[in-house]
């Protein structure tokens, strides 16, 4: 029923200003509006709703995530920009934080992901599938 829809994403935020130089100035969403209940964002089509909320804890697995062309370019990118990215211990994560993902089958290829936190503490991601 839903698999036509379109989808919307929802990140929650106890500081909005913050939240909006970040997701707006440093990863480049297009915004579209600010009212008392969220930021209105555009990422590649998908609304982003950067909800404004007063009480949340960040959870340690990732709430919104990216699929790119080149991860590394896209690390390097926003390294420049002040991303920090999460080091994680476990194998097959490099030195700049990029993981390459163990290849389950034949049919579902391989997964390169890189980690990162917006100023809440969400976990944000950049994935390059292949």
């Amino acid at each position: 029923m839903l698999g036509s829809a379109k989808l919307g994403a929802f990140v929650p935020t106890r500081n909005s200003e913050k939240a909006k130089t970040f997701y707006v100035d440093i990863l480049g969403l297009r915004f579209i509006s600010d009212d008392r209940f969220a930021l209105v964002l555009d990422a590649g089509g998908v609304q982003v709703r950067v909800s404004k909320v007063q009480v949340f804890s960040p959870q340690p697995f990732t709430i919104l995530g990216w699929e790119v062309a080149d991860i590394e370019k896209a690390v390097d990118d926003l390294a420049a920009r002040g991303v920090k990215f999460e080091r994680f211990d476990f194998p097959g994560q490099d030195e700049r934080g990029i993981w390459t993902a163990p290849q389950v089958d034949n049919a579902t290829g391989s997964a390169r992901v890189a980690w990162f936190k917006d100023p809440d503490g969400n976990v944000l991601s950049v994935t390059q599938f292949k």
